[in-house]
């Protein structure tokens, strides 16, 4: 234990008090690389999309292209606008999985959950991939360690978020803004050499794209919209605000809408930007190599291939580029781990995930949340060999059922506000404004999502589809779970029944100092009655013990059970239930002497016989089994080292650790609450088992 402790407190850092939950609170200037990372990132893969699918027809139909990036900025910016109103109604968090839940139930909210779930292990796995990627097109060695670079990213990313929101916030802001200030200075060098003649031109201007299939009426038309929505990648991440509310300053909702309209404006100019000049350079690009005559080697990425344009190919401000893409493509799966873990708490809260899930670590960071999406996102990576080509089929279906879901949502809680408020004319014409921009970006959400649908389902989009059903019904499994749960918990009116007696059985192996304190403690509780249990897996240790009792002069009974197949668990099993089938109203007190240890290795030694014994007899009912421990030598370096650790924490202005009631050992009545204590150990042996021979 303390070898991962210190192993964690070196990763992870040192525990932070719940008082000072309020100094992670995030500034805009701050929150926007924590939650806008992913769609300020997604601009530099956004274009390259559009200019794949279209490239199965031919160079031919790349002058389409302009006019789908204008969709998808008009269509961005309508999201965008859409997701300030939600931000103002909505400032707790829940996000789309809230306004969903509020205004068209509980199922639409959990099918808007399982969406996001789906998609925020995407982004973590496609942010990464492409952010490899791009690594690769400048550093062309490193292609065969494609997996294993995206997976060590992943786990800093980790490592990195488990130390704090605020903390991750400074980490990934000067990335963040090294991009947006780079891609933007590309942007108005290549326009200045564009206006005086000067036009940047890319490497792959001269290369020829074989197109698949002529594609002519409804194929073409089917093509077009494909584009179209691999294009609407730039729309990922949009939602992450609205989802992190809580996490900024006060005010803040007006904090969080202006660090949402900042994050729309600024991704949409650097859309625009990257790619005019894609198709200034004459930028040419296919899904496959062989299908673009004259490449050789792994295909740059489009933003590259604009940089080298610009700047000229291994210059500085290519390098600068290719560098500062490759870290916000990384980073961008930020927000998915900010996301993702606020999510999870809230549907923890609801009863629709572990609970675990809904408490903080001690970094006040949602660790498991956190430890869960990284686990998922390799699991992509390492199935899908970290391709960006295969996992973007995968991308977006599931963001914009929550876009759909969520602004349809968002005009039923205006007209709700509108039927219950008959005052105010012009806080009326405001709500009907809100209500009119939620309900465009609910028809424009809608019918993206129908052309996603269509246009990706055979593309590996279906495994999306498979995916969202199945955690959605997960989810209603173990809400059903905790509600049974509750339901049985629930007390009867009146008060508590007591049991008619409590019948007291001791489990012994030998006579020693661990035996006599629980034989001790067993006594000092009072019960009906008490006998001292063993097992006789060898009848001369039996009747050795049986000698030594007798002579010691013990008042208690000592039963011995024979066991001619050598086993200790089913005969104390069958015993205790014995006793309950007798008299059922009597409650049976099963005390376990346990070894409390200091070493790891001492855990393999001790207590084996004892786990099997109280694991079978849980089941039991009417038995209540309580640990007796004994502290041996070693464990006092457990205690001395929990002292220290607390001082250290008084020491830092936090609350010391309570002090024990008594400093006599108490016992626990369960297995869980043994596990509580600082010094907790395993159980210790129980009958004749030969512990301590």
């Amino acid at each position: 234990m303390a070898l991962t402790d210190r192993l964690k407190r070196s990763f992870v850092g040192r525990p932070i008090g719940s008082d000072r939950l309020g100094e992670t609170l995030l500034s805009k200037r701050v929150a926007l690389p924590v939650f806008a990372s992913d769609a300020l990132s997604s601009v530099s893969y956004a274009t390259e999309e559009i200019l794949l699918v279209l490239s199965l027809g031919g160079l031919a139909f790349y002058h389409i292209s302009p006019w789908l990036a204008g969709g998808v900025i008009i269509l961005m910016l309508t999201v965008v606008a859409s997701y300030r109103q939600n931000v103002h109604a909505y400032p707790s968090g829940g996000g789309d999985y809230e306004v969903a839940s509020v205004n068209l139930g509980p199922r639409a909210g959990l099918l808007v959950a399982s969406a996001l779930l789906v998609d925020y292990v995407l982004t973590v796995a496609v942010s990464v991939s492409a952010g490899v990627a791009n690594l690769i097109s400048a550093v062309t060695g490193l292609a065969p360690y494609r997996v294993v670079i995206a997976v060590i990213i992943v786990v800093v990313l980790t490592l990195i978020n488990l130390r704090g929101v605020r903390e991750s916030g400074t980490a990934f802001a000067i990335p963040t803004y090294g991009f947006v200030a780079g891609v933007f200075i590309m942007i108005v060098t290549g326009l200045i050499q564009a206006a005086t003649g000067h036009t940047p031109r890319a490497e792959s201007a001269g290369y020829k794209v074989v197109a698949e299939h002529d594609y002519a009426g409804f194929a073409l038309a089917f093509l077009v919209l494909r584009a179209f929505a691999s294009g609407c990648t730039a729309l990922t991440g949009v939602e992450a605000i609205s989802n992190g509310v809580p996490a900024f300053r006060k005010p803040k909702s007006r904090n969080a809408a202006t660090t949402l309209l900042m994050m729309g404006l600024i991704a949409v100019t650097m859309f625009a930007g990257v790619t005019a000049l894609a198709l200034i350079a004459d930028v040419h690009v296919a899904e496959h190599t062989s299908d673009l005559i004259g490449a050789h080697g792994e295909q740059p990425t489009v933003i590259t291939q604009v940089a080298a344009a610009v700047f000229g190919d291994g210059s500085v401000g290519f390098v600068y580029i290719a560098t500062v893409t490759t870290l916000i493509l990384m980073l961008a799966a930020n927000t998915a781990f900010n996301g993702f873990p606020v999510l999870g708490s809230i549907l923890a809260r609801d009863g629709y995930l572990p609970r675990q899930l809904h408490t903080r670590g001690d970094r006040l960071a949602y660790s498991n949340g956190i430890v869960l999406l990284a686990g998922f996102a390799i699991l992509l990576i390492v199935v899908f060999h970290a391709e960006v080509t295969q996992l973007i089929q995968l991308y977006i279906l599931g963001v914009f059922i929550s876009f759909t879901l969520s602004q349809t949502g968002m005009v039923r809680h205006w007209a709700r506000i509108l039927r219950a408020d008959s005052g105010d004319p012009l806080a009326r014409r405001r709500i009907r404004r809100s209500q009119a921009i939620n309900f465009i970006g609910a028809c424009l959400t809608g019918t993206v999502l129908v052309l996603v649908l269509i246009t990706k389902f055979t593309h590996g989009a279906w495994i999306v589809c498979l995916a969202i059903p199945i955690i959605f019904v997960g989810m209603r499994g173990i809400r059903g779970h905790y509600d049974r749960v509750a339901i049985e918990l629930t007390p009867e009116p009146g008060p508590p029944t007591l049991p008619s007696r409590v019948r007291g059985v001791v489990l012994v192996s030998k006579i020693h100092a661990p035996t006599l304190r629980a034989l001790a403690y067993a006594k000092a509780t009072r019960p009906h009655s008490l006998v001292a249990l063993t097992v006789a897996v060898d009848q001369a240790d039996a009747d050795r013990l049986r000698t030594a009792w007798q002579e010691r002069g013990i008042s208690i009974d000592l039963v011995v059970l024979a066991s001619p197949y050598r086993e200790v668990t089913r005969p104390v099993r069958d015993y205790v239930a014995r006793i309950r089938r007798e008299s059922p109203r009597d409650v049976v007190a099963v005390y376990v002497p346990e070894y409390v240890v200091g070493h790891w290795w001492e855990h393999l030694l001790h207590n084996q016989s004892a786990l099997r014994l109280k694991a079978r007899l849980l089941f039991q009912p009417g038995v209540m089994v309580t640990s007796v421990p004994w502290q041996l030598a070693s464990s006092s370096r457990v205690e001395g080292r929990v002292e220290r650790i607390g001082a250290g924490a008084v020491r830092r202005g936090q609350s010391a650790p309570q002090a024990p009631a008594s400093t006599s050992p108490a016992a626990s009545t369960s297995p869980a609450a043994a596990a509580s204590a600082p010094a907790a150990a395993p159980p210790a042996p129980p009958a004749s088992s030969g512990e301590g021979k």
